[in-house]
């Protein structure tokens, strides 16, 4: 039996080699049948942990790797373009840091 491949999004990358990922899916109710969002979430090997979150990737079944994984990376299909705020404003701020600091040894160098 061939193995499945799936596209699905990452939604954590908090662990080192290891996503989850969320795979979406439409499925018709038995009663209604209107057409319901459905998601998966699985946990995917990433051996270079290469995806981060918001990332659109390819997987593919596999043996167990640990208790949760059952999935490998094949591919990232989108990178995000997704801006960590908290982590754009940290550099902002070290920057400023620098500057100041560059400022007041340019100051002492002058003095002496």
């Amino acid at each position: 039996m061939p193995k499945r491949v799936v596209t699905g999004v990452v939604t954590s990358d908090k662990m080192s080699k290891t996503r989850r990922v969320e795979i979406n899916r439409v499925v018709k109710h038995p009663k209604y049948k209107k057409y319901v969002k459905r998601s998966t979430v699985c946990h995917m090997h990433d051996e270079n942990n290469e995806s981060g979150v918001g990332d659109r990737v390819e997987l593919i079944e596999s043996p167990p790797v640990s208790k949760l994984k059952r999935w490998r990376l094949v591919r990232v299909l989108v990178k995000s373009t997704e801006v960590d705020v908290a982590a754009l404003r940290a550099a902002r701020k070290d920057a400023a840091e620098a500057e100041a600091l560059e400022a007041a040894h340019a100051g002492e160098t002058e003095q002496a």
